[in-house]
């Protein structure tokens, strides 16, 4: 049983079956939004959990800020409002009138109002009131929220114009100390997307033309999807202090003088987990890492008599019981028992699409013999997948197999990955023929038509548009540069950065 669009034939169209068959989300009625559904927002709880825990853990604490902020907010920072200017929702009359029986704005507000795109300027304010001296340094604060984006082209999960997200921001004393904390956080998401989604990334900083419009510098990590194209899963923004500036965070430092504060901002989003699907999912359907499972094993009885129904889940309930263990990183296991009303064999079959990383079948057989029928997402050993392990085999290590499933799902995309990031090419003639070809699904442990080459570049203003005549963008510039001398792949001069080229979502 497979998608009505396998990944090779039609790689969006499979993307939007994925979605579709495991359940996860739909568009809206609301033009442009999604809705997301038990299975999707389940995955997101998981990622918002362990990051949460994460970031507490350093020291950081929750808060939640206006979702509508002052229109001068964003124009006190020329270059944010610059880059946020095309997307922004704007609010301008605070209730609606009847007039010949139709519904039309009124009451036009002092001040327009936008509808939260990103925090930075609201959140400066605030900090503009809570910090007055050093002692009240660093601030360490943490919002998730959702925001919105006018996105012309939506995509569930990649781009809808209302999507959910955790920021981060603080405010520091030092230049070093602000810094520090931007890579803090960009390691943080280098280790959420690598040892809880399993999707392996490239980290490094981004070119001057496409940082965060108003930072000095931004970091990110990318990751490589089935089909060659790049994701941005993260970024962390070292702001220095043009927001400071622009909305008064001062303070008195220890020698009785008045400077400016250095803030940062960082955030991941819903995003990942479009990430998440097309790292992972495969022609069945979702393939979720057990991390971020809401459930990582699923019970499904198997009842072909009802004289059997009391003895099969008394069986069930004691499984159940057994399996509530310790992970070795902390957790209990997450186990689902289906009771519900509908044949086993179609409750399997959505849970595999689901990619819930282990069903249990268990029916009268099975208890009779002492087994269980199960079925590991990822490993496919008969057409179905399943295979008959002793319920106290599995009982026993139910723990290591889910963590292998994870394990296995990690090797499998960095495995993927490393195959496909071009080192060889190093002419100018040789990367544009390169990218002349169209983007496909790449086989595990292949070489796709197209994905990332690391390569030199020179730096000038003028490939920007190269890149845009190409369709392709610079994805970041690597931390580990070679600091070797080449050709640019775009303009042919003498270079010495290594960068990633790639197209991209």
């Amino acid at each position: 049983m497979t998608i009505k669009k396998l990944r090779k034939d039609n790689y969006p169209e499979w993307y939007q079956c994925v979605l579709a068959e495991s359940d996860m989300a739909e568009n809206s009625s609301s033009p442009g939004c999604m809705v997301i559904k038990p299975w999707g927002y389940g995955i997101w709880e998981r990622i918002r959990d362990v990051f949460d825990e994460k970031i507490k853990s350093a020291d950081h604490d929750n808060c939640y800020f206006p979702m509508f902020i002052p229109l001068s907010f964003f124009q006190k920072e020329a270059d944010h409002v610059e880059g946020f200017a095309k997307e922004m929702a704007v609010v301008t009359h605070s209730r609606l009138a009847s007039e010949d029986g139709k519904l039309k704005p009124a009451s036009p507000l002092e001040e327009p109002l936008i509808v939260r795109p990103t925090s930075e300027t609201i959140i400066a304010d605030s900090f503009s009131k809570w910090v007055k001296s050093y002692r009240d340094l660093p601030v360490l604060i943490n919002q998730w929220a959702n925001v919105v984006r006018w996105e012309m082209r939506p995509r569930l999960f990649l781009r809808t114009r209302e999507f959910l997200w955790q920021e981060g921001h603080t405010a520091h004393s030092t230049y070093e100390e602000a810094e520090e904390e931007t890579k803090w956080a960009l390691e943080a998401y280098r280790e959420l997307s690598e040892e809880t989604l399993a999707m392996p990334v490239i980290v490094g900083i981004k070119p001057e033309y496409d940082k965060f419009p108003g930072a000095v510098n931004t970091y990110c990590i990318e990751a490589m999807m089935q089909d060659g194209k790049a994701l941005q899963a993260g970024t962390s923004h070292f702001l220095g202090q043009n927001f400071a500036k622009s909305a008064n965070i001062s303070f008195v430092n220890k020698n009785n003088q008045q400077e400016y504060a250095y803030t940062t901002s960082w955030g991941v989003s819903t995003r990942l987990i479009g990430g998440v699907i097309m790292t992972h999912a495969d022609d069945e359907g979702m393939v979720t890492p057990p991390r971020i499972a809401p459930h990582q094993i699923v019970i499904v009885p198997v009842i072909k008599n009802e004289a059997d129904t009391e003895v099969v889940m008394a069986y069930i309930k004691d499984l159940q019981k057994d399996l509530q263990k310790s992970m070795p990183f902390g957790e209990k296991i997450r186990v689902k028992l289906d009771k519900r009303d509908k044949s086993s064999i179609d409750k399997f079959w959505e849970w595999t699409r689901k990619g819930a990383p282990i069903i249990l079948e268990v029916g009268k057989r099975d208890v009779d013999s002492n087994n269980l029928m199960v079925k590991q997402r990822i490993y496919i050993n008969t057409p179905e997948g399943k295979q008959i392990i002793s319920r106290d085999e599995f009982v026993n290590n139910a723990a290591k197999y889910i963590e292998n499933i994870q394990q296995a799902m990690f090797d499998k995309a960095k495995s993927r990955m490393e195959a496909n990031i071009r080192t060889d090419i190093t002419t100018k003639e040789e990367f544009e023929k390169y990218f002349s070809n169209s983007n496909e699904w790449i086989e595990d442990g292949k070489q796709g038509k197209v994905a990332f080459v690391r390569g030199k570049w020179c730096g000038d203003d003028t490939t920007e548009e190269i890149l845009k005549s190409m369709k392709i963008t610079i994805r970041c510039i690597p931390f580990d540069q070679s600091n070797t001398k080449g050709e640019c792949l775009l303009t042919g001069k003498e270079a010495t950065m290594d960068v990633i080229y790639a197209r991209s979502y």
